[in-house]
């Protein structure tokens, strides 16, 4: 564990996955090992500036559909949109038809297409519509939804590089995190982060701690159905495939914590 919160760790999970002026100093196996294991953590540090900003435009008269919006928008600007470039190079690639290497060239090109627009439209609006009913219930709850949804994407990261999962390609982002991670280092990441969503909602009493732990196991679930059927599809994983994987983690966590 010490091994994996160490700098090296730290710097390459926040200087990969966020804009924050963290310099990456090492980029062998151990460090994205460690930086992997260490994603779940750069997931409350945009949740709470996400929220942040979503309780300030309440504090000054904004609804919840505004705030809902402004919190939705942070986590994209605080990761240049990569994910959901991601998200939507993705099902450009799994719409295609195309064998794996030419659905492989569709997701590098710069353009996006028809099944990435709607991908992202889907997507947004729904994490939108989730971030503003949970806003309507309280500005606690909206803050949760913000800091869970965002935590259990960047868990979804960690399992989505474990060892057995390859790489498409031969180069790039997911190339150099693909199968770091050990599966016991996974399943343990995974457990503590369900943990510490049941121990966040528990606040709002023991249905609301139900409620957070499934959404992490539910945003765990939908993202590793996306993530077998990327590596069925393209023979493996890409960056475009880590940042599908999270935007869906996302979003099923949203959906799950305003249910019921």
């Amino acid at each position: 564990m010490l091994r994996t919160l160490s700098p090296d760790g730290l710097r390459f999970a926040f200087g990969t996955l966020t804009v924050l002026p963290v310099r990456v100093t090492r980029w062998d196996r151990e460090a994205a090992r460690a930086g992997m294991l260490c994603a779940p953590l750069v997931g409350p540090a945009l949740g709470v500036v996400a929220a942040a900003v979503g309780l300030l435009l309440l504090f000054l008269g904004a609804g919840s559909l505004l705030a809902a919006v402004a919190t939705a928008a942070v986590p994209a600007v605080l990761t240049r949109g990569l994910h959901l470039d991601g998200l939507a190079d993705t099902a450009d690639g799994l719409g295609s038809g195309k064998p794996a290497e030419d659905a492989l060239r569709i997701m590098k090109q710069s353009d996006i297409g028809p099944f990435g627009v709607l991908s992202l439209v889907f997507v947004l609006l729904a994490q939108v519509a989730a971030l503003a009913q949970a806003y309507d219930g309280s500005w606690a709850r909206g803050a949760l939804a913000a800091v869970v949804s965002a935590t259990a994407a960047r868990l979804a990261l960690t399992l989505a590089a474990r060892a057995g999962v390859p790489a498409a390609r031969p180069e790039g982002l997911g190339a150099a995190v693909a199968g770091v991670v050990p599966a016991g280092g996974a399943a343990g990441a995974a457990a503590a982060v369900t943990v510490a969503g049941a121990a966040a909602g528990a606040f709002f009493g023991p249905y609301e701690a139900v409620r957070a732990a499934l959404a992490v196991l539910g945003a765990l679930a939908v993202a590793e159905l996306l993530l077998r059927r990327c590596v069925r599809r393209f023979g493996g994983v890409t960056g475009d495939v880590f940042g599908g994987v999270a935007e869906t983690a996302a979003t099923t966590a949203l959906v799950v914590l305003v249910l019921g």
